[in-house]
């Protein structure tokens, strides 16, 4: 993990939270990302949001070679975003390119449910990054967004880019299929955010792992975020890796161990 100066600095398998600065139009400041692209063989894929200020000037001519432009509907979910992009990396190797870069500008979201779909897509962008070894660059306008939701969207990218008030409290990441690194400290304040990024990581999977090798400290509204999360669609169970001594004791005092929940803290 780590904050990036400028787009120049972007790499292979890098999921990124870039917070823009406004105004500007996101294809000349990611002209760098772009234009990297075409040096070292990589297919561009830009993810349209329905707004001008995004897929419009790609459109115009200016696009390097081999550029694809999805313009989908701002009503497409999660799997139908993450299955076009997945499309066009098999495409891209097919053609003989190196990887792809994603572009994406990211609209504010309002209706019910849709920050939980966001953080959905933006987890399985970022496993997609992974496994792949695919750019992934999510852009964001913080002038547009409610500040708590920017900060549960930012949680789940491993990288960011740009200004911002604060480092979100914990980040959590794809470390393998189905299995998510967090780091960092989860407390009152996080635990809202946790909450909607287990959630999310757990609507499409029986069972997630969490490692917690670079978790700090978690609390009890922390756990109780946890095992609501495991508890908010049946049947899906969560288990927790590389835990510290600290996390485990907080753990069986809290009555944890042994309950029967959803939540299993491994040995």
């Amino acid at each position: 993990m780590r904050a990036l100066a400028t787009l120049d600095e972007v790499e292979l398998g890098d999921h990124v939270c870039w917070r823009l600065q406004a105004p500007g139009v996101l294809y000349e400041d990611a002209w760098p990302y772009v234009a990297d692209g075409a040096l070292y063989g990589d297919k561009i894929v830009v993810v349209g949001s329905g707004g001008p200020s995004s897929s419009a000037p790609f459109d115009e001519g200016l696009r390097p070679a081999g550029t694809v432009v999805l313009d989908l509907p701002p009503s497409t979910d999660c799997d139908g975003v993450v299955a076009a992009v997945r499309r066009e990396a098999r495409t891209a190797a097919r053609e003989g390119f190196r990887a792809v870069r994603v572009l994406t500008e990211r609209m504010p979201v309002t209706a019910p449910g849709a920050a939980e779909e966001l953080l959905a897509q933006e987890l399985k962008l970022d496993e997609f990054a992974a496994e792949s070894g695919a750019m992934v660059v999510c852009a964001f306008r913080p002038s547009e967004w409610n500040g708590p939701t920017l900060e549960h969207v930012a949680s789940v990218h491993p990288h960011e880019m740009g200004t911002r008030a604060q480092r979100p409290a914990f980040r959590m990441y794809c470390t393998g299929s189905d299995m998510w690194s967090v780091d960092g400290v989860i407390d009152s304040e996080g635990a809202l955010a946790f909450n909607a990024a287990a959630r999310a990581a757990v609507r499409g999977t029986s069972t997630v792992t969490l490692r917690f090798d670079r978790l700090e400290m978690i609390d009890a509204a922390g756990m109780h975020a946890l095992i609501d999360a495991a508890r908010h669609r049946p049947g899906r169970r969560i288990v927790v890796e590389g835990a510290n001594e600290t996390v485990r004791l907080v753990w069986e005092l809290a009555g944890y161990a042994g309950a029967g929940l959803p939540v299993v803290m491994a040995a």
